[in-house]
């Protein structure tokens, strides 16, 4: 028999914090960026620079209202609303640095794969060139 774990409940604000706060987490309905398609890495690179530009504007506001406020409510702004937005923000640009890169590594091989047509050698297969993508960002995350 399994062993059973009991599933905490987290508030709503305490696992957005820990959600915005986490890289590696992606939106419910987002692809792989490391298998996503060319369209999708678009897609994605779009809708995370749209929540970029929100979010600085959400940080800049909260600054703003900031300078009008007294020494112990700025204080607490600082140490509660502004980090979670600084992390927030963080995530999504690095989110939306993992489309970039993809895009990057999928025009790349277009450029790769077009170059060999036109010398008329062997087109690699699409796994290998992923298993080849996946194996280079391995290498480059190790250094």
């Amino acid at each position: 028999m399994g062993v059973r774990l009991k599933r905490i409940s987290l508030r709503p604000d305490i696992a957005a914090a820990i959600r915005g706060g986490d890289t590696e987490q992606g939106m419910e309905t987002e692809a792989d960026p490391l298998t996503g398609s060319l369209e999708q890495a678009f897609y994605w690179q779009k809708i995370y620079g749209e929540i970029v530009v929100m979010q600085e504007g959400v940080l800049a506001r909260i600054y703003e209202l900031m300078a009008d406020q007294q020494p112990e409510a700025r204080r607490e702004v600082e140490l509660s609303d502004v980090p979670v937005v600084v992390a927030q923000l963080a995530r999504f640009k690095q989110r939306r640095g993992y489309w970039d890169k993809r895009i990057q590594e999928l025009q790349q091989s277009q450029r790769s794969i077009r170059q060999d047509d036109s010398a008329g050698k062997p087109r690699p297969s699409p796994r290998a060139n992923e298993r080849q993508l996946r194996a280079q960002r391995e290498d480059s995350a190790r250094n």
